[in-house]
Formats: structure tokens, sequence, C-alpha cells
């Protein structure tokens, strides 16, 4: 499915939820990232029907999320097994998890986001890469990337416009 206006396809939220942003999608990469490679894996954890997890299965490998490897051959099975691009949206679901414990535990958390090697709690926040400071909604703007088209510029100046106090400083 195609992104209906033409400023999502190339909208890179939009085009991230046309690749992961089914219900399962998330809760398979969830379980991705705590080990689970098999398709019995997936199903006994999740409890989803064998069609919809195929599906989503090579939906996800299809979009280079997982490399399916063949494990046995009478019958044939399979590992799902992460790429890099899989294992780069693990910062993306755990900004999800921590989220979710803030904001949707009323009675409080029942799982919690912890160190392997202490077992001290983890609570993620988003720092960039060269700075290594924190990324806030105060500090962050939209600005057109080298490949922006006529109508990116146009959505962002028109955004700028509405809302000057948001813009980017050199906008």
């Amino acid at each position: 499915m195609q992104p209906k206006k033409a400023f999502g396809v190339e909208c890179p939220v939009a085009r991230s939820l046309e690749c992961i942003g089914e219900w399962w999608s998330i809760l398979i990469l969830r379980d991705a990232f705590q080990g689970f490679t098999r398709f019995d894996e997936f199903q006994k954890s999740l409890g989803i029907a064998p069609n919809i997890l195929s599906r989503r299965l090579a939906h996800l490998t299809e979009a280079g999320l997982f490399e399916r490897r063949l494990y046995s051959e009478r019958p044939p099975r399979h590992d799902y097994v992460l790429t890099a691009k899989g294992r780069d949206l693990f910062p993306v679901v755990m900004a999800i998890f921590a989220w979710g414990n803030k904001h949707l535990a009323p009675k409080g958390e029942t799982v919690l986001i912890a160190s392997r090697k202490t077992a001290q709690r983890l609570d993620p926040i988003l720092v960039d890469a060269r700075s290594k400071e924190p990324i806030t909604l105060g500090d962050a703007a939209l600005i057109p990337g080298p490949r922006a088209t006529p109508r990116t510029h146009q959505r962002l100046a028109m955004i700028r416009a509405m809302r000057p106090e948001n813009a980017n400083p050199k906008g």
C-alpha cells in the first residue's frame, strides 16, 4: 500500500509506517530483539494465527528487516534473523516501550527495560550521535534534505509559515 499523498512518499515517517506500522510487525520485532528467530517461537509468544504470522514475516523479510535461513530441510524450516536494517529499529521499539510504560500504565509498569549485565533499569532518550546531547521537541526542526523535491520544500515552508516559532534558525 502506498501513501495517499505525494508528500507521504518523501516523508520518512510515512515510509517507515508503510514498512513497520502494522501492529504485529512491531511485536514481532520486539520478540526478535529478545532472541526469537523461529516461526513457532513467534507464534507461541504472540498467540498469532499462522497465516497472519506468515504474511508479516514475509513482509518484514521482503522489506529487508529479516533474512530467512534454512535450518531444517525435512521438513523445510527457516530462522528469521534480524538484518542490520532490522537491528537499527531497536531504539525505535525501545522508545515505544518506554513511552507506553510512562503514559499507558496507570496502575504501574509490568515490564521494564534493564541492563543485561546489571539488571538495572534503563530509560532510553534520543541523543544526537555527534554531540551526544539529548534531542528534544524544543531543539528539533524539520528541514529539506538533499533529495527533497519542490513539493517537500513547499510543504516545509508552509509549516514554517504556519508555526514560525518552531522553524529552524536558518530557515
